[in-house]
């Protein structure tokens, strides 16, 4: 993904500065550019001559210092500098520390992947490593769901139309359903996933940003610190989620998976309640859930908006549909609108749908590490996690970590244990499918 996401920048001419590759390799540099070529697929040769030119590799091991030296050299007189670790986690800190002994913390930023700690604590601790080398300021936590044109879109959908804002509270929201389903099962990640499972893996970064995106108030002004105050203040205000308001599941299975160790207690799945205590959504429930070798592949927020407090329409009995707002994510993206309509000829209503493909409308979306990528140059803190939020979200996870309950087992190709449908108030809605 960052090697495809350097070229498209290159190609659209945002991107025309050096590029060093540090990796323990055999490779040299033509080597490393045509692994680049195959990593890129089809590329045109202008763009590509151009991004190769600016390829540089300094070949070892993050654990010798000669490597640090060898990459002090190969910048030297580069200008200000961006550092993206693309390596695990367990190598921040010291890769940080390596920087630092070399002068390359001076004018520079550091980028990490998620995964940002493996729970409150280490979370905390790594963070204070890593501020021994780099302030916050230029600290960069990558959480590419922040990339997504289609989550950047939640905010415009808000905050530059007065249609929804005016009802966007809890007189008039009911609940709010975010689904990320994957169709796929872990069997290429294993070892990974065992270590993690569902919650860290997706729900403690992804979804809960995706939360905060949904459930923040407007900032006061377009400038990032602003927006991602408005982000820390309503994350702070969610509770610590209680083991009671969880389900966990484990596909059938899963045990049998290379690198998943015996007896696993790995959820694969979790369907989750959380609540705000603020005044905008005090006592609406937020309900959550992530699965492996789901039905589809789909990422979709729905709310649910309250029902009139009079029925003018008889339904044989039975109560008018509620409104839905479905925000679809993934794999396309857009928004539709449940309303109300009456069926000819009678006094009964159905739900009709109006949707809004944005890629039919708009044209393709561009892709999330390119807008990544492009934020780590220029230094918009936008799409990363700042700190204070990354600690926010360990805590509001932390009671399921510490007390997590046996996973329940699903079988491939469901929505999950069946007990997990009773977290929304009536159970989930049936996700879109297409916008056709």
């Amino acid at each position: 993904m960052i090697l495809p996401a350097l070229y498209r920048l290159t190609a659209d001419g945002r991107l025309d500065l050096p590029i060093i590759g540090v990796a323990r390799t055999d490779l040299d540099l033509d080597g490393l550019r045509e692994h680049v070529r195959a990593a890129c697929g089809g590329v045109h040769d202008a763009a590509f001559d151009k991004l190769a030119g600016n390829l540089r590799l300094v070949s070892g091991d993050y654990g010798d210092p000669a490597v640090f030296a060898r990459l002090r050299d190969e910048a030297e007189g580069k200008g200000f500098l961006v550092h993206y670790l693309a390596v695990p986690p367990s190598l921040f800190a010291s890769v940080a520390e390596g920087l630092a002994g070399e002068g390359l913390n001076r004018e520079a930023r550091l980028v990490v992947e998620k995964p940002f700690g493996h729970d409150l604590d280490s979370a905390r601790a790594l963070n204070a490593e890593l501020l021994k080398y780099f302030d916050e300021d230029h600290l960069r936590r990558v959480d590419h769901f922040l990339g997504k044109e289609p989550v950047e879109d939640l905010m415009v959908f808000r905050f530059a139309n007065m249609l929804l804002e005016p009802i966007w509270n809890r007189s008039y929201i009911r609940s709010v359903q975010i689904t990320l389903a994957e169709d796929f099962d872990v069997t290429e990640r294993g070892g990974f996933y065992d270590a993690n499972g569902t919650i860290r893996d997706v729900v403690q970064n992804h979804l809960l940003q995706l939360l905060a995106i949904l459930a923040m108030d407007a900032p006061p002004s377009k400038d990032a610190r602003a927006q991602l105050d408005e982000k820390w203040r309503v994350l702070r205000a969610v509770q610590p989620i209680s083991p009671a308001d969880v389900v966990r599941g484990q596909y059938d299975g899963y045990l049998d998976t290379e690198g998943v160790r015996p007896g696993s207690t790995t959820e694969t799945y979790v369907a989750l309640r959380a609540y705000i205590d603020n005044w905008r959504w005090a006592g609406v429930p937020w309900c959550i859930r992530s699965g492996k070798a789901m039905p589809m592949t789909d990422l979709e927020v729905v709310a649910e908006l309250r029902r009139p407090p009079v029925a003018m329409f008889a339904n044989g009995g039975a109560p008018d549909s509620p409104n839905l707002i479905r925000f679809r994510l993934q794999p396309d993206a857009g928004v539709t609108f449940d309303l109300l309509a009456k069926e000819p000829g009678r006094q009964h209503t159905r739900p009709v749908p109006v949707s809004v493909d944005f890629t039919k409308v708009l044209g393709p979306l561009e892709a999330a590490y390119e807008r990544i990528m492009a934020d780590a140059v220029s230094g918009d803190p936008r799409r990363f996690a700042r700190f204070d939020l990354v600690k926010e979200s360990w805590r509001i996870v932390q009671p399921v970590l510490d007390l997590p309950d046996p996973p329940l087992v699903y079988a491939k190709g469901s929505w999950g244990p069946q007990p997990a449908q009773d977290i929304p108030p009536d159970g989930w809605h049936e996700i879109s499918t297409t916008f056709d």
